[in-house]
């Protein structure tokens, strides 16, 4: 019996005994009917009165024994590692069970079956309010996580999500950590399928920004650095860059890649996933169930995805660029490979000009001189490291010896005048 039954059979004994009913009424917070009503169902030897009628009967709307064990079942086997919701929705869709998410939460608490979702005290901190427009910006973010829980190779997601709406506007799974042709990749991707946003929210990745201290003197005469691979695309693209100085700042695309760590891995697993194409095809199909389900409408139903101008070469733009001296033959080095630029019409050459190398995501590469296209080549595609002078230590430069000055005979002088 609990406390409030056992305070109730004492007040309601006081009453039976001549107390009056309104100070009964008020201390068990009922009305004076109702306790004239508990008053008639009083009996001085039992105390099976106060306990409610319908204890220990089921109540025709409870999930029966059957269906228990088949939750149960399917829990522990084919949707096992699926959190509460997402192991509800695959009930309610794929095997026709409909039970609520506190229905399945008790069943599963009590055949001492945890939810793989752990929950940590939140903390406090100020909320930035989402853009009010579709595109006004967008959020990127890359995840290295064993996706398919070493049935296949560890994979990188790499994404973009609108700030606005909370829809995932592009990602893919690649078998690279977070570098830079996978992020051009992504941006191709969502600027074919929804325009140029006006602005990308980012972390401080060296693939965005210059992290080093090192500065030439061209860079010093200009007052900045040379930007990256990256940061070169979005400026003639018109995309402002805002970095984030914590994973928290960007904590929308953090939840959103903590649910896909969640729910992405569960179908990644249903589907049997092994390979990376595999991957990206249940990917895709998931991309778009995320986007109806959890995917919000904008305060302003205004657009701020911007098309692309008339004639630009977004080819040429999401490439990687490198800046290369002809020779005197008439040859540039790309890595360890050397390049034959064919001739012009004129008779006269160009060696000593400087050209443009565009390592395009289709694996050409094509060579301009302005905007003039001298060749194209299949080339394998990867990022090469600009050439900057080595940076030596205090101690190097100590060390280091001072030039022989000769004389007239060709041996070394004894000492150097200074």
């Amino acid at each position: 019996m609990s406390q409030k039954e056992f305070q109730r059979v004492k007040v309601i004994e006081n009453a039976a005994g001549g107390r009056l009913c309104g100070e009964a009424s008020r201390l068990l917070q009922l009305s004076e009917r109702q306790v004239q009503r508990l008053k008639r169902r009083y009996r001085p030897d039992s105390v099976g009165w106060v306990q409610h009628g319908n204890r220990g009967r089921s109540m025709p709307w409870a999930v029966s024994l059957p269906q228990k064990q088949l939750i149960l079942s399917l829990a522990r086997g084919k949707y096992q590692g699926f959190n509460d919701s997402h192991l509800t929705e695959k009930l309610r869709i794929e095997e026709n069970l409909f039970v609520s998410r506190e229905t399945v939460r008790r069943i599963l608490r009590a055949a001492k079956l945890a939810s793989p979702q752990k929950r940590r005290p939140r903390k406090y901190r100020s909320r930035r309010p989402p853009r009010p427009r579709f595109g006004m910006m967008v959020l990127t973010d890359a995840s290295r996580h064993d996706w398919l829980e070493g049935r296949g190779p560890e994979l990188t997601l790499m994404g973009f999500q609108d700030d606005a709406t909370g829809q995932i506007l592009a990602a893919h799974f690649q078998l690279e950590v977070e570098n830079t042709l996978g992020s051009l990749r992504a941006l191709r991707t969502m600027i074919t399928s929804h325009g140029i946003p006006l602005s990308l929210y980012r972390d401080r990745h060296s693939i965005f920004q210059r992290n080093d201290s090192h500065w030439t003197r061209a860079e010093q005469l200009a007052g900045k650095q040379s930007p990256t691979q990256l940061g070169r695309a979005l400026d003639p693209l018109g995309i402002e860059p805002i970095p984030a100085h914590s994973p928290q700042a960007k904590g929308r695309i953090e939840r959103a890649w903590r649910t896909c760590q969640d729910r992405l891995v569960s179908e990644l697993r249903l589907a049997n996933t092994t390979t990376l194409q595999h991957a990206n095809t249940v990917l895709a199909s998931f991309c778009a169930d995320y986007n109806q389900r959890f995917a919000r409408p904008a305060t302003d139903a205004a657009c701020d995805f911007r098309s692309l101008p008339p004639r630009f070469d977004l080819a040429r733009c999401l490439s990687l660029h490198y800046q290369r001296v002809v020779a005197a033959d008439h040859t540039i080095a790309l890595g360890a490979q050397s390049i034959a630029l064919p001739p012009l019409p004129a008779p006269r050459g160009y060696a000593g000009e400087t050209v443009e190398l565009s390592h395009q995501l289709d694996g050409v590469l094509r060579v301009f001189r302005g905007d003039t296209l001298l060749t194209a080549l299949p080339f394998t595609l990867q990022e090469h490291a600009e050439r900057r002078p080595v940076q030596l230590t205090s101690a190097q430069k100590r060390k280091s010896t001072r030039p022989r000055i000769y004389n007239l005979s060709g041996r070394p002088a004894l000492a150097a005048v200074t």
